[in-house]
């Protein structure tokens, strides 16, 4: 047998609400540290004095009794755990685990036995239920009865509010009422707050952020009492779950937070911290109302009658003492500025963010705090309201989403680096290692959110793309593209300027300038658009070849479709489309895994087969076709360039002035034009012969009418 046991999901009952967690026999201790609240109790081998195994309503549980009193108990075991639980004992802690039967009979007449902090009701020695006078707030006495109040827990559904006992009278012993003696043995165990006696000292008029208001804080040797105009709070110690101290961003002030569990209420609003502002300015000089031997034997060294310092200095060092906890600081963590903390908003209030070595926590309004035990995942967004800002999601394993925004893009980087060295989780690690130190392109983001599968699809397709440019680019050739011929043509069309300007009459310069620069800008903008790259042509589908290999985000769709249609009858298709994209972006790593492992034989099967298609002949056909009707195309536009240059030649006739197209076009007789339309009418000549011929028709009918 091995020193330590260790057990999962075991329960801890707290206030009427089952809590699970872990626990840890071990030679020295026995540990539990719960999974909700992290807090964790440690029992000490050597204080160990009785150990019960029962069946209760969670399979079975075992009931620990210490020597000072206390008594745990832990449900969740299964049967099979009774023999290896009980040969530890034995063997660590000299302890016999005995087996002990409850009583199920529903019977309401029974002894009540007070045992340390439980109250049992046995019937027939076989105990019926039991009640932690802890969780009693409240023991009221009548005649013959007495009313316990318990402590209620927000956490439970079904609560149990109070519990009446009937006593009767004794007839043996008249000198103590049986009433008031049950009531003083329940009182001296129960959690009830009562202020008796002096306070150990006192601190006036404290700004407290939550609740909010001006407090005096009386601290007792058991509980905090808040003392306000309008509320007064009474906090137990036993309720503390951690205390934190924190260095506002300005540096001139000081938090102290004290975690609550269960919180403070005040009608419907539950207070889980106070917080408490402090100027680093403020000291104070404090005596504690004890005498120095008092205070040497309880704090053991902790304290001194007479302290004097900061005030934010000397309410955590007493309230450390009484608390018996430590006080969580900030880690290594520096922000843009310097600062330990990260300025955001959260809930439209504007706070800090504080990374600590083990969480994170938030103030003020309203307070958080998130162990990384507790995070699942982290991911960083693009701000929604300023491209200068950017978001910090965190995502909680009970399902929970918590958004820090307007976070500034200088502190990126610094807080990048904090979650990765403390390996959490990143959902969106693959965009973001590539953006990190490019805070720029991260702002400049048109996606509100930013979505890693959908940057990945993009980068697919982008180098699809390529690859289809690639293949057309192999089977194309830039000789259809004759600048020098297009500038021939533009130059013609606009050297009109030249005639116009010998044949017309002195006149206005300015007049002249400004339409040879209007002229001369309008054939640069005709010039640069003719210039331009002509359109490529249309790669032509190669029905032979093998088909393109689908992603995995398709192959996951083909399968999943019917599926999603038929849990949402009467969907869409673009429906269907969002809902499984939402679906595949809340898909595990793991099951992605299976899809893109799929994809990846896919595609290595396609370029297998794209070789053999290749190596057998495939496409050759459709290519050389191509080329012989890019060169066919070639060849008729020669000729019809050299045609129209002839006509433009027999048009010019033995005129020393050039004339243009344009003034061709406006000068020349009807019958021109009509050859013109006709020319346009006619039938494409399907050969190179009908094209000349085409072309010198309308030359000899101009020079007929001429």
């Amino acid at each position: 047998m091995g020193d330590t046991l260790e057990f999962n999901e075991i329960y801890q009952e707290v206030k009427g609400s089952w809590n699970d967690g872990r626990l840890r026999f071990s030679k020295q201790n026995v540990v539990y540290k719960s999974s909700k609240t992290g807090k964790v109790d440690s029992i000490p081998a050597s204080e160990l004095n009785a150990a019960q195994w029962r069946r209760v309503c969670l399979g079975h549980g075992i009931k620990l009794s210490t020597s000072t009193g206390h008594v745990y108990k832990y449900d969740g075991f299964r049967d099979t755990d009774f023999e290896k639980i009980s040969e530890f004992f034995k063997a660590n802690y000299k302890l016999e685990l005995t087996e002990k039967d409850m009583c199920v009979k529903g019977w309401n007449w029974g002894t009540a036995k007070f045992s340390g902090p439980l109250l049992s009701f046995d019937v027939n020695d076989n105990s019926a239920f039991e009640i932690p006078l802890s969780n009693v707030s409240q023991c009221a006495t009548g005649k013959n009865e007495v009313t316990l109040e318990f402590h209620q827990n927000d956490d439970t559904e079904v609560s149990l509010m109070e519990v009446r006992f009937y006593v009767p009278p004794s007839q043996s012993d008249e000198r103590q009422d049986p009433v008031e003696a049950f009531a003083q043995s329940v009182l001296s165990k129960a959690d009830v707050i009562q202020a008796t006696g002096d306070a150990v000292c006192i601190f006036k008029e404290l700004q407290c952020l939550t609740p909010r208001g001006r407090y005096d804080i009386r601290i007792y040797p058991t509980f905090l009492h808040l003392h306000g105009k309008t509320f007064d709070y009474k906090i137990p110690y036993t309720t503390v779950l951690r205390l934190f101290l924190l260095p506002h961003k300005d540096q001139r002030q000081m938090f102290f937070v004290i975690s609550l569990d269960p919180p403070i209420k005040q009608g419907q609003t539950r207070y889980h911290f106070l917080i408490l502002l402090f100027s680093k300015e403020e000291d104070i000089n404090l005596t504690l109302n004890m005498s120095e031997e008092d205070v040497e034997r309880r704090f053991e060294g902790k304290l001194s009658k007479n302290m004097s310092g900061s005030l934010y200095e000397m309410v955590s060092r007493v309230m450390k003492a009484l608390v018996n906890r430590k006080i969580t600081v900030p880690g290594n963590f520096q922000g843009h500025s310097g600062a330990q903390c990260i300025t955001c908003s959260y809930k439209a209030s504007s706070g800090l963010l504080y990374p600590l070595e083990r969480g994170f926590i938030y103030v003020h309004k309203p307070p958080v705090h998130l162990r990384f035990e507790e995070i699942s995942c982290v991911n960083f967004a693009r701000g929604t309201t300023t491209t200068r800002s950017f978001d910090f999601e965190i995502e909680t394993k009970q399902g929970n989403q918590y958004t820090f925004s307007s976070i500034e893009r200088e502190e990126y980087g610094k807080l990048f680096d904090f979650v990765n060295a403390k390996k959490l989780n990143i959902k969106n690690r693959g965009f973001k290692e590539g953006m990190k130190g490019k805070i720029d392109e991260y702002s400049d983001s048109d996606d509100d959110q930013h979505d890693a599968y959908l940057e990945r699809m993009k980068a697919e397709g982008k180098i699809r793309e390529e690859g289809n440019d690639t293949d057309e680019s192999d089977g194309e050739s830039d000789e259809s593209f004759n600048p020098g011929e297009e500038d021939d043509d533009i130059a013609e069309e606009y050297d009109s300027n030249a005639s116009a300007s010998d044949s017309s009459e002195d006149g206005d310069d300015s007049e002249d300038d400004s339409a040879k620069k209007k002229k001369a800008k309008k054939a640069k903008v005709v010039k640069e658009k003719k210039e331009r790259k002509p359109r490529k042509e249309k790669k032509q589908k190669d029905t032979g070849g093998p088909k393109r290999p689908m992603s995995a985000y398709m192959l996951w769709l083909n399968s999943s479709r019917e599926r999603i249609k038929s849990e949402n009858p009467g969907i869409s298709i673009t429906e269907i489309s969002k809902k499984a994209g939402e679906m595949w972006r809340q898909l595990g790593k793991d099951e992605k895994e299976e899809w893109e492992i799929k994809a990846g034989e896919a595609r290595r099967q396609y370029d297998k087969a794209k070789k053999e298609y290749a190596e057998s002949g495939g496409g050759s056909a459709s290519s050389s076709k191509k080329e012989s009707k890019k060169s066919g195309g070639k060849k008729e536009e020669k000729k019809r360039k050299s045609a129209g240059g002839e006509k433009e030649k027999e048009r010019g006739g033995g005129n020393d002035s050039f004339k243009s197209r344009e003034f061709i076009e406006t000068s020349e007789s009807s019958s021109d034009s009509d050859h013109k339309s006709s020319k346009s009418k006619r039938k494409k000549p399907e050969s190179d012969e009908e094209e000349e011929e085409a072309v010198s028709t309308p030359a000899s009918s101009e020079e007929e009418s001429d």
